[in-house]
This record gives C-alpha cells, structure tokens and sequence, in this order.
C-alpha cells in the first residue's frame, strides 16, 4: 500500500516538474523570444529566385536612344543527373548546332583552336603576356608552365572532363572551353551556366524540335542589349560580357555575383556604377501570413553623352565613303582614320569616330577575326592614335614666334623655295618642290594661308626648340585632354630629350638645328592624338580657353528623371595669348579656306570657315597622312574639327570630310536648310 502511495507520488512529482518545464518553455518562446519566432514566421519558405535588372540606357545629348535594352534568348546548362560521357555529347550537340547558324561560344581558356596555342596577349609590348601567363598557371594546381598548350588540352580532355576521341576539332576544344568555363563559374544546381547569349528562333526551333536529345539544355529570357544606331560610336559605347576573376575581386563586397554581366569597354565600363541596375526577387511561395514578397528590379540610370548622335553617324558614314573611295584609287593603302568634333564653348566631345569599326552586338564573337584584322578595327584612333601633325601645326608655331617676339605680325619673311640659311642643311619649301616657284614676301598671316615652309623655318629658328615646346605645352599638345575614357594616350612634343631618350646612337640623340626648323612645320618628332589636335584648335577659336573634354553630360534618374549627375565645363588653362596674336593666326586659317589648299573644296561655303590642310610625311615607302583642322563659324566659333587619313595623299583628301560634318552640324547635310535640333538638349 505505502509503495502503491510512493508510486503515486513519484508519478505527481514527475508531473509536476514536468508542466513546470511546459510552462517555462511557452514562457520563453512567447514572451522572451516571441518577437524573433514571429520574424521567423515571417520568413520566405523557399529561396528567392532573382530577378534581374534591365542596365540603364545610353543616350546621347539630344536624349536620343544610343543603347536600349530588350528581351532575347539564350541557351543554359543546368545541372541534372547524367554522366560526364552523356554530358559531353550534349554539349558537342548543341556546339554543333549553335555553329551550324553562325553562333558561336565563349570562354576564357587561354588557348586557340587546333593546333593549340597560348594566347596571352602582349597587348602593349612590356611584357604583359607573360605576366598573364605566369599568372595563369600560378592559378591552377595540376598543370604547370612546361606544359605546351597542346598538353594542358589534352589533360583537360581525358582527366577533368573525360571528352572522348571523335569529336572534330573545333566541336573538341569547345566543349572543353564550355566545361573550363562551367567549372571555373562554379556550376551547380544553384548556379546554372550560359552557353550562348542572344540567339536567335533558328537555334531554339533547333533544341525544342529534339529537346529530349538535350537534357539540362534550358532557353531562358534575358535582357540584351539593343545597340539603336548599329555600329556608331562602337569605340565609345564599348560593350558588355562576363565578370573575369580579376573583375570579380576587385568588385567583391559590391553586391555582384560570378556570373553577373559587367560592363567591359567604353562608357559601359567607365560608368558601370550608373548603368548597373539593382535586382529584384521574385518568390512562388508566400510568408506564413499569406503576404507575397516579391521585390521589383530597379532599371540602371541613364547615362547622357556629349555625343551629337546624328553627328556622329553623318561622320563615321562620310570616313568610311572617303576612305572606301582613296583605297579604291591607292591600290588599298588608305585604309584607316578618325574624326573629332569638339564644343569650343565647353570641351564637349561631340564626335569621336573610328575608321575601320566593328559591331558591337557582336563583338565577343567577333573578337578573335578582328585582332587578326591588319587595319586594327579595335584600335580607337581618335584617342589613342598618335599621328606627325604636319602644316596643321604651323598655326601654333605662328603664335610662338609671335608671342615670344620672334617675329612680328606685318614682318615679311622671305620664300626663296629653298631655305639656305644653314649651309650643311637647306630644306625646301613644297612650293618648289611641286612647282619649282617660291611664294615671295609673307607675313604671318599669308604664310598660315599659303602653308610656306620657309616662312616657318625661319621663325622656328629664330625662336629655338624651348620656345615651341613652351607654347605646344601651353595649347594641351603631347598631354592628355582629360576625357573620361582611359583609350586617350599622351603624344609626344618634339624635344631634345625626347631624342635623347629613343635614340640608339650618340649621333642618334643629338640635336640639330635641322631638329628644330622640322619641329616648326610640324615634323620631327611630334606625334598627337586627333582629339589632342582637334582641343588645340578649340583653343585658338574660343579665344584662349583650354577646357577638358568630356563625354559625360549627366546621369539621369531612371524612376523619376532626376539630375543624379551634371557634368560642369572644366577649364584646363587659359593660354594668356594677346587677342591680336589669336587674330592674325585665324585670318590665316580663313585665308586657307577661302584662298589656299582648302579654297576648291569650300567655295561659296554659306558659313565662314578657320581652317588649315595637313600632309604628313610618315616615312617607310608608304604614302603621307592626310589631316585637316578646323573650326565654325569664323566669328563665333561653336564647334572645332580634327580629321586624319592614314596615308590620305594629301590634307584636301581630309577636309572634304570635315565639309560634310560641317554641312550635317549647320545645314542638316543640305546647303539651303539651317541646322534644326529636334528634341531638348538634356542637361
């Protein structure tokens, strides 16, 4: 009976403690962590599937669409549930596929096709390949720098990826590239992998007509870039791709993922923080409270160019007829040039143009035919080009001997044809070179029209190597002109220590007095970019101003149009030229168009153009460089032009590219209609 009672107790005892227990736990899930637990049920119940944002769109001054964005197809690897064997036949499959429409892959494995090469690139001959090589290499644990291209493809082949023999060889090194480029991505069921981007009905008809021969091969909806004018301003818009491992690094704590699409090159690289949009997420499911919490993407910004759109096509059109035509009568010798229009008033770029080009919706494909192109379609010219600046640089030696006092405004300078004063020396003039006549008696003024060589010598002489160098420096030439992109390169200003620095020989770094005299009329050892060129003649126009250069105009909110940014002129320098100086040179330049080289091309021209030709010698048995400058109107400059011609023939062959920038910037491309912009000009 007492154990009986015992037991009972234990039992009450058991009970007890244990709603104690109950108590204690609803307590504390209620009231101590109560708030947590109900934020947990607030929770998503399934992982959110991202929903990617459009990037901003590009536009140009006048607010003119240059870069869109709309839907398109790609091709995508997800992982599923079959053998590396199976896998591959997949992938050759559809690699056969993807080429039999004119589509290709891309992937980032630093070998060529068959036969195999590396292809680290010495893009700028220091040595860069082989950084990038080691590198490479130091990267990877089961391959080693001994190992010849053809080896490394053949361990990939059989030890990471199991391909089998039977493939052809392009298909062979595809597929391989499409595992390396998976597999360096990090492809998982998580983390599908893009095979190719933007295809189009004939590719997807193709993988839907057989889809069970396809396993884990998935069209997706993706926003592609939509380049509205073609291939205008390639060079400037630049394009988009894949983050590398370097690019993801450097943008690592940035909220970007691995396979996120970055801007590459040009304005979509120089301005990624603008145009990058802010994803969104989209859930099948709901919290448990019913509420669905889906999260919108947020478009990119728009990003306002300097660029005249319009412009910009009537340019690279005019290049490209121009050159088309001279390569016709050259046997194919000129085949490369570039434009820049400049806004006096504010250093506004509003062409930069680039002859040969290349597409850029199609650029990835493209890239490795247009490295292996001879005339450089990738090469941006207008900035990066540097180029002997010839007669166009006489307008600047013309203000040196002016304002050092070398010469004066109505001093007369004696063309004899040949330049006799240095007895070991004696240069000609191309008067009498082409036509064994001399151009008499000139002041500044006429010399600048007539483009004496004599009259330059002497006052090149007169005045010395440091005084030229001086005033070039003054007017931006050899130094950078401050544009956004990175592609500008500096030049170079004749000097003595230039020759001192490139030379091979003592005799090679000596400097002549023949070094100087060829200085001043635009030869020797100066060589400037056509924006370098085309911002010195802003500055002559506008009165003495050297402003930055721009491409930036502003960044535009894309939820409710807000000035998020605003580009401001920025002035450089102001060159302190007397007004007189300035005056006497651009009469020179008006006297070039209305009665020198530039004369037939311009005649009755309705606006008053400033002008000067250019023919450059190059040396190498080919032809000369072609460049012209210029700026308009004459009275109130607004605009300033640089044209160059690899191997024009002549600076004439240049200007009457500039004649049909000037007739689309002022008459619409016709000579009875006034320039009328459509549309607001967009801060």
């Amino acid at each position: 009976m007492i154990d009986a009672k015992n037991r009972f107790l234990v039992i009450r005892i058991v009970l007890v403690v244990m709603i104690v227990a109950l108590v204690a736990q609803l307590f504390n899930l209620q009231i101590i962590q109560g708030q947590d637990y109900y934020e947990l049920s607030q929770r998503r119940m399934n992982a959110s599937v991202v929903d990617k944002a459009p990037r901003g769109e590009i536009l140009d001054r006048y607010g003119k669409p240059m870069i869109t964005n709309r839907i398109g197809y790609s091709l995508q690897l997800q992982k599923t549930e079959i053998s590396d064997a199976r896998l591959n036949d997949v992938l050759a499959e559809t690699v056969r596929i993807l080429n039999s429409t004119g589509y290709t892959t891309q992937d980032t494995l630093p070998i060529s096709g068959y036969p195999y090469e590396y292809t680290f690139a010495d893009e700028n001959g220091d040595g860069s390949a082989e950084d990038e090589k080691a590198a490479w290499f130091q990267s990877k644990t089961r391959i080693t720098s001994d190992m010849s291209a053809a080896q490394v493809m053949e361990y990939y082949k059989k030890n990471s990826f199991g391909i089998p023999d039977g493939y052809e060889p392009q298909v062979e090194r595809q597929v391989i590239g499409i595992r390396y480029e998976a597999s360096l991505r990090g492809f998982s069921a998580n983390s599908p992998f893009t095979l190719a981007e933007d295809v189009d009905m004939a590719v997807i008809s193709k993988i839907k007509e057989r889809q069970d021969e396809f396993p884990g091969i998935v069209v997706t909806q993706d926003y592609v870039r939509n380049y509205e004018m073609g291939q205008v301003a390639a060079h400037i818009l630049g394009g988009i791709g894949k983050m590398s491992q370097e690019e993801y690094d450097a943008m690592r704590g940035k909220g970007y993922s691995y396979n996120d699409i970055i801007g590459k090159r040009g304005v979509e690289k120089l301005f990624e923080e603008y145009l990058r949009g802010e994803d969104g997420t989209n859930l099948d499911s709901t919290n448990l409270s019913g509420v669905v919490e889906n999260v919108a993407p947020v478009p990119g910004d728009y990003v306002v160019l300097t660029l005249d759109a319009d412009l910009q096509k009537a340019a690279e059109e005019s290049l490209e007829k121009h050159i088309q035509a001279l390569a016709a009568r050259t046997g194919g010798e000129t085949d490369a040039g570039a434009v820049v229009v400049l806004d006096v008033r504010n250093g506004d770029v509003l062409v930069s143009a680039t002859y040969p080009t290349y597409n850029p919706a199609t650029f990835n494909r493209d890239y490795q035919s247009l490295l292996e192109n001879d005339a450089n379609p990738i090469w941006n010219r207008a900035l990066s080009g540097t180029y002997t600046p010839g007669s166009t640089f006489k307008p600047l030696t013309a203000i040196a001997a002016l304002e050092s006092g070398a010469v004066t405004a109505e001093e007369l300078l004696r063309c004899d044809g040949i330049y006799r004063y240095y007895k070991d020396y004696q240069p000609r003039c191309w008067i009498w070179s082409e036509t064994g006549r001399t151009h008499g008696a000139l002041n500044v003024t006429k010399a600048i029209e007539q483009s004496c060589n004599c009259y330059f010598y002497e006052a090149g002489r007169r005045m010395g190597i440091d005084t030229i160098d001086q005033y070039a420096a003054m007017f931006g030439l050899g130094e950078l002109t401050g544009i956004e992109l990175p592609d500008e390169v500096e030049g170079n200003v004749s000097s003595p220590a230039y020759k001192e620095r490139v030379g091979k020989t003592e005799e090679d770094k000596m400097w002549y007095p023949g070094d100087t005299i060829q200085t001043a009329i635009g030869q020797s050892y100066s060589f400037f970019t056509p924006i370098q060129l085309a911002n010195y003649i802003a500055t002559i126009a506008n009165g003495g101003t050297r402003y930055k250069t721009h491409i930036l105009k502003s960044v535009r909110s894309s939820t409710d149009g807000s000035v998020i940014y605003e580009q401001e002129p920025e002035v450089l320098a102001q060159v302190g030229v007397k007004e007189e100086t300035l005056e006497a040179v651009k009469r020179g330049m008006l006297g070039v168009v209305d009665e020198g080289s530039a004369s037939g091309i311009f005649a009755d021209y309705p606006v008053a153009v400033g002008g000067k030709t250019g023919t450059a010698q190059v040396g190498n048995n080919v032809g000369n460089n072609a460049l012209f400058v210029a700026f308009a109107p004459y009275d109130d400059p607004e605009i300033a032009i640089c044209v160059v011609l690899e191997h024009g023939e002549t600076g004439m062959n240049a200007a009457y590219i500039a004649r049909d920038i000037f007739d689309a910037y002022f008459l619409n491309g016709e000579e009875t209609d006034l320039k009328i912009k459509v549309g607001e000009l967009l801060p």
